[in-house]
């Protein structure tokens, strides 16, 4: 689907008709707590867990509003995506739910603990270069051998529409929130819960966090035009990806603001959540929460959302 073909920007309605199309697919994660981490931030810090979401990861919301709304002679033919591995993931397992085929494009270098995870759902795995032309490139010669619907990552309104449903589920359980902070890579998720949050609570703070080694979503914003992911350096595999087109547009409209984080500060966040909220959490995963460790003057003294992407990680690279 290119940029031109791009259905109506993404509405509150939209992510509710999401919310209840994928109730029986995926978990209303827990909003989880811990005194110590409020007192190391000087905040009040809840957590969205969507480490404990279907598939591991929060891409399980925005994967199966695409498939299960897919008409049935287009499920038919299959679905294909390319991911490093989350996403895949997740479209994998709608997939099976479906019971249709899924091809997943993944760069060689791709997590194994991913990697395992998409064979599992029983897609097909489809290697390349690690890179994004290289994924383009591969998915498209899928398309052209198989037929099947294209779901991104994230460049999709049905998607951005599922992965705003967790700023529904987080403000429906906190209300009071004061900011509510997510990771940035393609821009989905964050694109989603801003749609969502300010339609429900017009004076909340959105706040993206990005790794400063993979930093296009920031400068993007600060620029106010779309940058170029260029040679990502990041420990945070899940947000090396480019900032999508329809997503940007988004999240200039509703997001406050973009901070990046060390990865430094991403490690240091991964153990406090591992060790003080026994919260097996991947580094992508840990960016939010770094950013309230890196930038406390902004969550100080504040009711803060933060949301706990996924926690897929690979046990055998750990970064400690």
């Amino acid at each position: 689907m290119t940029a031109d073909q791009q259905p109506d920007p993404v509405t509150l309605a939209d992510i509710e008709a999401a919310h209840a199309r994928i109730a029986d697919a995926v978990h209303d994660t827990p909003v989880l707590t811990s005194r110590l981490l409020d007192a190391h931030t000087r905040s009040k810090l809840f957590f969205k867990g969507e480490h404990l979401q279907r598939a591991g990861a929060f891409k399980a919301r925005g994967a199966s509003n695409a498939v299960l709304g897919l008409p049935g002679d287009v499920a038919a033919r299959g679905v294909a995506t390319h991911s490093s591995g989350n996403h895949g993931a997740a479209l994998a397992m709608a997939a099976a739910r479906r019971d249709i085929p899924a091809w997943i494009v993944m760069p060689e270098n791709a997590p194994a603990v991913k990697r395992a995870a998409v064979a599992g759902y029983g897609a097909t795995i489809v290697d390349c270069a690690p890179t994004l032309a290289a994924r383009e490139e591969t998915l498209a010669e899928v398309i052209d051998a198989h037929g099947a619907h294209v779901v991104h990552p994230y460049d999709d309104a049905r998607v951005i529409a599922g992965q705003g449903t967790v700023a529904l589920e987080l403000l429906r359980a906190v209300p009071e929130l004061d900011v509510i902070a997510a990771p940035v890579g393609g821009g989905g998720l964050l694109a989603g819960i801003a749609v969502a949050a300010k339609a429900l609570k017009p004076s909340i703070e959105v706040i993206g966090v990005e790794p400063a080694g993979a930093d296009d979503a920031f400068r993007s914003f600060g620029l106010g035009e779309l940058q170029p992911q260029t040679n990502p350096q990041t420990i945070a595999d899940g947000l090396r990806t480019s900032l999508g087109v329809r997503n940007f547009a988004l999240i200039q409209r509703f997001v406050d603001t973009i901070v990046t984080v060390s990865e430094e500060a991403i490690v240091e966040a991964m153990r406090l959540q591992w060790t003080r909220m026994k919260a097996v959490v991947e580094p992508s995963g840990a960016v939010p929460f770094a950013g309230a460790l890196e930038h406390g003057e902004r969550f100080a003294g504040r009711r803060c959302g933060i949301v706990i992407s996924g926690g897929n990680v690979d046990l055998d690279r750990l970064p400690w």
